[in-house]
């Protein structure tokens, strides 16, 4: 592969070092040249051999790195090590040459460096293949995946559980006190038992009404009834700043889907709310190739993390239960967009 090639293929850099290392090669052999020459004149003891070699090792570790770089991306790692270690042995011998050719003690520091490789070769050999690799990261994204559908559904069982404790119980126990009082007045004081019933009926109303509320929590009316872009776009209608909701759905999404892109739309619309300062806001609709892109933006201050905050965590869990995902940009002074992707495929829209 070419300087060029890999500069096209997202190397720039590649091509910045092949430029440098000539340079470094070209100034390596005129240093080379002048030290040959001055020993030549004055004779003597052969010094310039340390010279040569001490120019020789940086060109020689980086023309093995190049060397590896070669290789295909899942081998290069070991290419490189490989390539290193043949060059770093070569110097050894080098040096034990120059020093004299005595006791040969490059046996150890290349045996060390063999030991080393062979056991890098040995785990690459006995590593496990690509597919069981992207199997075993699969059951670890479905393990953690269903573990947050776990926590999501347990929150939200609780959340019903103590909406309907709050909220539409008490109304009910004060309906059956009123219509037990109202029954045991009757005989005695008829005359208040009108006031009684009028109160329980006021009362039961407004049981509906938190039930309805409840009920609006876990599947909302207006999603069911116009699907995720008619919910999204009604959703707007209700939040203070201004909010645009560009884009559209050929078609409905299934009912799950549906309801997990509402509900993180509506929690990062809340945020809109609550933390940027923002003056407006949009939401973007998408569907294209199989995959729902919901994208929510807004002109605040920016800042937002996804790890910074339960609720951008939660909505990232939830997306997870259908195999989608969250990416964050929000700099200094924003704006902040949060993306939102779901595969799904669309029915036919309802006519």
């Amino acid at each position: 592969m070419s300087a060029h090639t890999r500069t096209a293929r997202g190397w720039p850099w590649y091509a910045r070092w092949h430029t440098v290392l000539r340079f470094e090669a070209f100034l390596s052999a005129a240093i080379g040249l002048a030290v040959g020459l001055g020993w030549a004149a004055g004779g003597g003891y052969f010094w310039p051999g340390w010279v040569w070699l001490a120019l020789a090792i940086p060109l020689g570790l980086q023309a093995a790195v190049r060397w590896g770089l070669r290789a295909p991306k899942g081998q290069r790692f070991l290419a490189v090590h490989t390539s290193v270690s043949f060059a770093l042995g070569v110097m050894l011998l080098f040096i034990w040459l120059l020093g004299g050719a005595r006791y040969f003690w490059p046996v150890w520091p290349i045996a060390s460096l063999a030991i080393v490789l062979g056991v890098h070769r040995w785990f690459v050999r006995n590593r496990p293949n690509a597919r069981e690799q992207a199997l075993a990261d699969r059951v670890g994204v479905l393990t953690r995946t269903r573990r947050g559908a776990l926590d999501v559904q347990a929150a939200e069982l609780q959340r019903i559980e103590r909406d309907l404790h709050d909220g539409a119980q008490a109304r009910l126990v004060s309906v059956a006190m009123s219509l037990g009082l109202a029954e045991s007045l009757l005989e005695t004081k008829p005359d208040l038992v009108a006031g009684l019933l009028t109160e329980a009926r006021s009362t039961a109303v407004a049981a509906l009404d938190d039930l309805r509320t409840v009920m609006q929590g876990i599947q909302p009316p207006v999603l069911a009834d116009r699907g995720l872009e008619g919910a999204i776009r009604a959703l707007a209608l209700d939040i203070a700043v201004q909010v645009t909701v560009t884009g559209g759905l050929p078609g409905r999404a299934p009912l799950p889907v549906e309801s997990a892109a509402y509900f993180t739309a509506a929690e990062c619309l809340a945020n809109v709310m609550k933390h940027s300062n923002a003056t407006s806001a949009w939401v973007d609709l998408r569907y294209e190739a199989g995959l729902l892109s919901v994208v929510v933006g807004d002109n605040g201050v920016g800042g937002a993390r996804a790890d910074g905050g339960t609720g951008l965590r939660g909505v990232a869990r939830r997306l997870e239960s259908f195999d989608g995902a969250m990416t964050v940009s929000s700099p200094a002074g924003g704006p902040t967009t949060v993306t939102m992707e779901v595969p799904c495929e669309l029915s036919s829209p309802k006519t």
